[in-house]
């Protein structure tokens, strides 16, 4: 039990959710925010993400022992965004899947699709007033909250009238 608002996947393919979460979510919405991290687990994103870290930290701590140059850029705050916006690329594509792998599970055994859109902007009005700068937003690695809950309408929606109403 923490305050953090949160859940995750780990890489022996188990997920976490924090209590706090449940709190403020309904059954449908934790189902959809669980079914994302399923998405982790069978997309073997944790591991895949385990292992480019440490892929890039040997070849960081290689290139910085051959040079003291190289060893001050890494460590400067423009080496730290560079390794920044390389990671939320990549993350950025892995949360994409992991939505629409909770998405199909839910569509699939006729859950409430809509309830992953309702987690979304759940979590959008929690950031709203953000804590960090524009930058912090643009290089986190989920995509944006909002945008995440209108791609969820936009694809119930084209489902069709019926499909949308055994969605909602």
């Amino acid at each position: 039990k923490v305050k953090d608002i949160n859940a995750f996947a780990c890489a022996d393919g188990s997920v976490r959710v924090f209590s706090s979460l449940m709190d403020i979510m309904s059954d449908d919405e934790l189902l959809g925010i669980i079914g994302h991290e399923i998405g982790h687990v069978k997309n073997s994103d944790t591991k895949d993400a385990m292992k480019s870290a440490l892929k890039r930290s040997a070849i960081k701590n290689a290139a910085v022992s051959q040079s003291n140059t190289v060893n001050q850029l890494a460590s400067s705050e423009l080496g730290a965004l560079g390794e920044s916006i390389i990671n939320a690329s990549y993350s950025r594509k892995q949360e994409s899947e992991a939505d629409e792998y909770s998405y199909n599970f839910m569509k699939k055994h006729s859950y409430n699709v809509l309830a992953l859109a309702s987690a979304f902007e759940k979590l959008a009005k929690l950031s709203e007033g953000g804590k960090g700068s524009s930058v912090d937003k643009l290089l986190a690695s989920h995509p944006d909250s909002e945008k995440r809950a209108k791609a969820v309408h936009e694809r119930a929606k084209k489902a069709g009238p019926e499909k949308e109403k055994q969605a909602g």
